[in-house]
Parts: C-alpha cells; sequence; structure tokens
C-alpha cells in the first residue's frame, strides 16, 4: 500500500510518502525476485472462481490519488509492465468535484484517465474520505455510491474495487461499499492479504518514506510482518478501544435527547 511518491512531499504526507528512487528500487526488486503484480480485480476474482494465479502474485495499490501516482510511478510501472491499482478519493481530484480536502498536490481527472489508459485499475476510496465507519447511513451511502457514480462517469467504466479510508471498516460499512456496486474491497491491518479474509475485508502492508529495501523485501517475502508493525498494532488496538468508547458514549447522548 503505497500513498504518496514525491521527491519534496509535504508535511502532511510524508510519512506515508516514498522517494521515487525508492519506488524505483523497489519495483525493481520485484521484478529480480520472479514477483508478478495483479490488479486488485484480477486477484479477488481469481481467488472468488478459484483460478490460478501468476507465480508470485502480488498487489501495488495507491490510495488517495497523489499527483506523483502519474508523474513519478506510471513511468516505472511502464518500465517493467507492472499491473497496479489506484483508489481516488473523487473530492480530492483537481477538477469540477474538488471540495479542497486534499492533502498534497492531487492527481487531475486528465491524469486518472492518463493511468486508467496505462492499464491501472482505478478503484474507488470514498469522496471526501472520511472514517465511514463513524458517519451516519445516509452520509455512508453517499461517500461510497459518490464516489462509483464519478469514477464510472469520468472513465465510462463502474469501477469494481474500493478501499477504505485509513482502513476503518465494520459489518455496516461493508455491506454499503457491497450495495454500492463494488465486487471487492480493502484493508490495511499489515499482514499479507489471504482468500480465508473475504473479498471486503482484505488486508495490505504500508510502504513507507522510512521503509528501506532490505525491509520491502522481507515484507514481500512476508518474513517478519507482526514484528515489523508490532507498535502500529498497538496503537491501532488502542485507537479502536477509543473509538468504540467515543461511539457508546454518543449512542447513550443520543438516547436521552
Amino acid at each position: 500500500m503505497y500513498h504518496s511518491v514525491a521527491a519534496a512531499p509535504n508535511d502532511a504526507t510524508r510519512a506515508l510518502s516514498v522517494a521515487p528512487e525508492a519506488f524505483a528500487e523497489q519495483m525493481a526488486l520485484l521484478g529480480d525476485r520472479g514477483f508478478t503484480p495483479v490488479g486488485t480485480a484480477e486477484l479477488a476474482a481469481a481467488w472468488r472462481r478459484g483460478t490460478v494465479l501468476p507465480a508470485r502474485p502480488v498487489l501495488i495499490t495507491f490510495d488517495d490519488g497523489y499527483e506523483g501516482v502519474h508523474r513519478h510511478a506510471l513511468p516505472v510501472l511502464a518500465e517493467h509492465g507492472f499491473a497496479s491499482t489506484l483508489f481516488v478519493s473523487t473530492g480530492w481530484l483537481r477538477g469540477p468535484y474538488d471540495t479542497g480536502g486534499g492533502l498534497d498536490t492531487m492527481l487531475s481527472w486528465d491524469q486518472v484517465r492518463q493511468l486508467a489508459a496505462e492499464q491501472v485499475e482505478i478503484g474507488g476510496h470514498s469522496h471526501t474520505h472520511p472514517q465511514l465507519d463513524r458517519i451516519d447511513d445516509d452520509a455512508l451511502r453517499f461517500e461510497v455510491r459518490h464516489c462509483r457514480e464519478l469514477v464510472a462517469d469520468e472513465l465510462g467504466v463502474r469501477p469494481g474495487s474500493f478501499a477504505y479510508p485509513y482502513g476503518y471498516s465494520s459489518r455496516r460499512v461493508r455491506h454499503a461499499v457491497r450495495e454500492a456496486g463494488f465486487a471487492q474491497s480493502l484493508a490495511v491491518g499489515n499482514a499479507l492479504a489471504r482468500r480465508r479474509q473475504g473479498p471486503y475485508a482484505l488486508e495490505r502492508v504500508t510502504v513507507r518514506r522510512s521503509t528501506g529495501v532490505e525491509e520491502f523485501e522481507r515484507l514481500v517475502e512476508g518474513r517478519a510482518i507482526a514484528r515489523n508493525f508490532a507498535r502500529d498494532r498497538a496503537l491501532t488496538k488502542g485507537y479502536a478501544m477509543v473509538r468504540r468508547a467515543r461511539q457508546v458514549r454518543r449512542k447513550a447522548i443520543r438516547s436521552r435527547v
């Protein structure tokens, strides 16, 4: 899971950005180690039908829609002939639907169309990038369906894949994503995707600016992932408890009103 690929990211995106040189080195390693990048829809369809995947399949995914995916990542992907998936927050992209929420320079719709023309799968990532499990049903439906409608309108193809903003989901969120017409969706989890996770809760591994090439190799080989992300998991569990407590408190307040 990538976000920004940038030489000079701003403070908001720096930690989850990757330098262009590091991205090129990581893609070269995938090629050297015999990995075969596939699209998210291709992976899910193969698991759903029980068909054989190519040797050593791997997903290369980008969240949000930062301009560096077009400027820096696309030439490298094209050089290797690698498939990838870009999950866009439609209200963050430059153009007629821009809500102003983008954290750095975002892609334009023309650039998204160019990426799609280069066999990059375009998926949904909500409209304004909220924590989907903390908004009400009407807002949830809008975020998911409006995103899918805009991508379909702009590209002429309905997106089949979705990624949860911040990786947060719930049974209610997953149902909304499925009802909107998405066939599969991705979380974060910092673990390898497994078929048993089901099509609406597939996990990914985060690649950061601090991820060196040796660590990257261990991650894609499936080694020491739990150790590498032990701190993340502890923080995630702690924050999950806080979020659940806030949710219970909000429900209690609403019941008294």
